[in-house]
């Protein structure tokens, strides 16, 4: 009974740990791009991915299967509650760490080093790898690869589309709810904007000084007659809801997985509790991975944001009836990174700790699961 307990408060530490840190990613490029507050963003995500999360109950049951270990470990190690135990508690605390240190990483890394780790424990060096490398490695590698080729080839037909439109793009500040447009000068330090004057109405309003990370891009022009800048974000916003609510279907049936160990529970009321605590865990500590994903990466207008959402949201809501693992932390990430390398504002500094961070995810959480396995076996 003991085991069956922690193994209950370990699945929804996961769950928590997995709102944390990936619930933002669907709505980064929204808060990135100055199109919606870190509020407004957070408050779609969640709703989104819990969305997600109770639609995986009827349509994601290939993910409930491969994330329970069976191929990679026999059937009647899978089956013991020890085992779940080991593989929720490595991968919970493997991404609370990434979590409090900003960095983004995908939970299936954690979860496949939770069931190395616990499985090397349980059965020794017998582990079959060749499925580990077939269902899991190559999806998880590919996935970041595929997301930067299409994005970059889908902004540079966007933007040669609407070069010819002749749609354009001013420098704005947002001055209250209102986006304005000013002239960009550099003051003698290099600092950002000279203050500048916008006529609102019968009112005038300064435009301070401040950093160029203040100003966003705003586009002017018409698309068949449709002012362009509304039809922008329309499709952003719809693509942040599609990427938060795929990852919401995509991730929640492989920590289900963990939970179906349990006798009394079963896929309906495993989903609905894994979806609960990711809304908590996502609505308690999202900020720094946000921070992280939607400033520190890349620099995006709207334009680009977009793109890089609607690649995101198209590769995760493929992938997940096929039963493909992909991750969406990867695949957000590397759409993210295609926009970067395209206009020239990927910081490599920052990229460089979060490829370590995906380096030694799953080393980390073996280690952990081992460990966990090991003491499990005592009690």
């Amino acid at each position: 009974m003991l085991i069956l307990a922690l193994l209950l408060v370990f699945s929804l530490f996961m769950a928590y740990a997995n709102g944390a840190n990936d619930n933002f990613k669907g709505v980064a490029t929204l808060y990135g791009s100055g199109a919606a507050t870190y509020k407004r963003a957070l408050t779609l995500a969640t709703a989104a991915t819990f969305a997600g999360s109770v639609a995986s109950i009827y349509m994601a049951a290939a993910l409930v299967k491969q994330f329970s270990g069976r191929g990679i470990v026999s059937s009647d190690v899978v089956s013991t509650p020890v085992f779940a135990m080991a593989v929720a508690a490595a991968a919970a605390a493997t991404v609370l760490l990434a979590t409090w240190r900003g960095l983004p990483i995908s939970t299936t890394h954690a979860l496949i080093g939770g069931i190395i780790g616990a499985g090397a424990a349980a059965i020794g060096p017998n582990l079959n790898l060749s499925v580990l490398g077939a269902q899991f490695v190559a999806p998880l590698v590919l996935g970041p690869l595929i997301a930067i080729g299409l994005t970059s080839m889908l902004y540079w037909v966007m933007h040669r589309t609407a070069t010819r439109m002749r749609i354009s793009r001013e420098t704005c500040v947002c001055v209250g709810s209102v986006f304005v447009p000013v002239a960009r000068f550099s003051d003698p330090a290099g600092s950002g904007l000279s203050a500048a004057r916008a006529s609102l109405g019968n009112v005038t309003t300064v435009a301070a000084m401040g950093s160029t990370s203040e100003c966003f891009e705003k586009y002017t022009g018409e698309f068949f007659g449709v002012r362009v800048q509304p039809i922008v974000d329309g499709v952003h916003y719809a693509s942040a809801v599609g990427v938060s609510f795929a990852r919401g279907m995509n991730d929640t049936p492989k920590l289900v997985a963990l939970l179906l160990v349990i006798p009394a529970w079963d896929i309906q009321l495993g989903c609905l509790a894994i979806a609960i605590g990711m809304a908590v865990g996502g609505l308690l500590n999202a900020r720094k991975v946000a921070l992280t994903m939607s400033k520190k990466i890349s620099k995006m207008n709207d334009g680009q944001a977009c793109t890089a959402n609607i690649v995101t949201a198209l590769l995760v809501i493929c992938a997940t009836p096929l039963g493909l693992p992909l991750s969406t932390t990867h695949v957000a990430t590397g759409s993210i990174v295609g926009i970067g390398l395209t206009n020239g504002t990927a910081n490599m500094r920052v990229l460089s700790s979060v490829l370590a961070a995906w380096l030694f995810t799953i080393p980390v959480a073996a280690a952990l699961g081992a460990a966990v396995y090991y003491a499990g076996r005592l009690i």
